[in-house]
């Protein structure tokens, strides 16, 4: 497990309690991370709780319980290196019958969105973002067993040090509790690609 003791806030949220093992956050109304990209807006005041690194190869896996309950609210993985370079995964709040199981890639200051629908029903879920030196792939679980790829990306931003962890954020007038546990930073998860020669190993 990981010593929460080597992260740090970038922006702290309305309210948060720090265990050994465990991290509650209760999130600040009209916080966001989003750039550009359809909406036009460009928000940057989400939480990040984060810890830094220069390891090429890695996975860092977390457990979330979340109770969401206004539209977009949203908590999940993060690898945030600057305002206009950042992933992020998580389960963000739609309505009483469904939310958004996601991804948000943020490259050069524009954000995209992939999603899939999950039901409302559903308040807890795993993450696990694994590095291979400037590509990475982010994944989803609904026991921490069984992992399922949600995307692989290349962040050209992260070349060397990067910051990673979790967020959580209401982008509209709300605020909700999350829930982060099970921190760990292991070797890499993700193995060399072997269809291909020259892969990077």
């Amino acid at each position: 497990m990981l010593d929460l003791a080597k992260f740090v806030w970038t922006r702290e949220p309305e309210r948060f309690a720090l265990g050994e093992d465990r991290l509650l956050v209760v999130t600040k109304p009209h916080t966001d991370l989003w750039q550009r990209t359809y909406y036009h807006f460009r928000n940057d005041n989400a939480p990040v709780f984060q810890m830094e690194t220069g390891e090429k190869y890695f996975s860092f896996t977390v457990k979330t319980v979340f109770h969401s309950k206004r539209r977009f609210d949203q908590c999940g993985i993060v690898m945030y290196l600057d305002s206009e370079n950042w992933l992020k995964a998580s389960v963000e709040y739609e309505n009483d019958r469904f939310g958004h199981l996601g991804s948000v890639v943020t490259s050069g200051g524009y954000s995209d969105w992939a999603t899939t629908q999950i039901d409302a029903s559903v308040r807890t879920m795993w993450y696990r973002l694994s590095r291979r030196e400037d590509d990475f792939r982010v994944e989803c679980s609904a026991d921490g067993v069984s992992f399922s790829q949600m995307r692989v990306c290349h962040m050209a931003k992260a070349a060397g040090e990067v910051r990673f962890g979790v967020y959580a954020c209401s982008p509209e007038d709300s605020s909700f509790e999350a829930e982060f546990s099970h921190m760990c930073l292991t070797e890499c998860l993700w193995p060399p690609h072997d269809g291909q020669p020259g892969e990077k190993s």
